[in-house]
């Protein structure tokens, strides 16, 4: 169910929000709770059994480590968070590799991705790795948790919502007629930028893709098309998600915060999907030693965090070649930012044309897919 959809904005919210506003207090997360396991019932009806084993797992997990105090339990529930996100996103990519080097048929095994899989795997070993390092308490109500983990509003596109972010709000929050008319208005602008924006360039982007004769200035349009319809699209779905969640009185935090006006790439990642960026840098980056370690650990850390955040958004090689893409521009403008001058003007102009030049990498899923 799409948050576009007549489905979602006719009777699926309304009646959520309904039910919402008339239950008492104590029943808030319990009705959030199954109307978020119907949301993604009604697009992955199969997946959701593995969303609810997984909430049980660290929500088990997490009273574990909160009484034990061991790194090893805490090791052990990010793997096999990890290994579940391997099987169900990675494992056709595998397949494919196999079959092409080794000549075999393996397509049988392959796997339906689960929708959200990404974003609800990173928000639970997030509240591990809080726990354990006594960030956040445990949560003990497993009904304000399984909330958390699988809230409807951000589980499909983010953002990546932290548990200490919002933990004071899963168990106290008001309903404030200001705050919801704020998350209406907020939802509208993120409807209007997914309908009205993000969809137009997207036509624009198959109408290239299926002209046969494609000039270079039409490749141009292509690329702008892509990164304005990516763009809108992605913050469209976030700023939704924000408004959605004050409505029920929860404050998510930013995600894009007008990333084309950058003047550097690394301006441009500050700004373009702030909670996946702040999330490598907080338990990937940092524990890998981050800039604390010398000049070369710090090129690799920024490297695996690129490759790794390349790998996060799909399993194919261009996800990758545009991670490591990222990686290797950042550590350019780490070494040579502070001894050029150069015009902001054309500073704006060298990211955007990058991000141009990036995103027809991304998009292209068959790398020879535009030739």
């Amino acid at each position: 169910m799409l948050f576009t959809s007549i489905s979602f904005i006719f009777y699926f919210l309304p009646i959520l929000l309904l039910i919402y506003f008339i239950v008492p207090k104590k029943f808030k997360n319990f009705v959030l709770l199954l109307f978020s396991l119907f949301f993604y019932f009604y697009g992955e009806p199969k997946y959701v059994f593995l969303m609810i084993i997984e909430i049980l797992l660290s929500y088990i997990g997490g009273l574990l480590i909160e009484k034990y105090k061991k790194k090893s339990i805490l090791i052990t529930l990010v793997s096999l968070h990890i290994l579940m996100l391997v099987i169900f996103k990675y494992s056709n990519f595998i397949i494919l590799n196999i079959n092409n080097i080794f000549n075999t048929d393996l397509n049988y095994l392959k796997i339906l991705l689960p929708i959200g899989i990404s974003f609800y795997t990173f928000q639970m070993i997030s509240y591990l790795i809080d726990v354990y390092y006594k960030r956040v308490e445990a949560n003990k109500n497993i009904i304000s948790y399984a909330t958390y983990v699988s809230l409807f509003s951000q589980l499909i596109a983010g953002p990546i919502v932290r548990y200490k972010d919002i933990h004071k709000e899963l168990s106290s929050r008001k309903v404030e007629i200001d705050k919801i008319s704020e998350g209406i208005q907020i939802f509208i602008i993120g409807l209007s930028k997914k309908v009205l924006l993000a969809n137009n360039f997207g036509l624009l982007v198959d109408t290239f893709m299926e002209f046969p004769d494609k000039s270079t200035v039409f490749y141009w349009i292509f690329a702008l098309s892509y990164a304005l319809q990516i763009y809108f699209d992605f913050s469209g779905y976030s700023d939704m998600a924000i408004g959605l969640g004050k409505m029920f009185g929860f404050n998510f935090p930013i995600n894009f915060n007008y990333p084309y006006i950058s003047s550097s790439i690394t301006e441009f990642w500050r700004r373009w999907h702030i909670t996946l960026g702040s999330w490598f840098r907080d338990y990937v980056y940092i524990p890998l030693g981050g800039n604390k370690k010398g000049f070369i650990k710090q090129i690799r850390n920024i490297f695996v965090v690129w490759m790794l955040t390349g790998l996060w958004h799909g399993a194919s090689y261009n996800f990758i070649i545009w991670g490591l893409l990222f990686g290797l521009l950042l550590t350019i403008e780490k070494l040579f930012k502070d001894r050029i001058k150069i015009p902001k003007f054309i500073k704006h102009v060298y990211v955007i044309f990058i991000v141009l030049i990036s995103f027809v990498i991304f998009y292209s899923t068959d790398l020879n897919i535009l030739i």
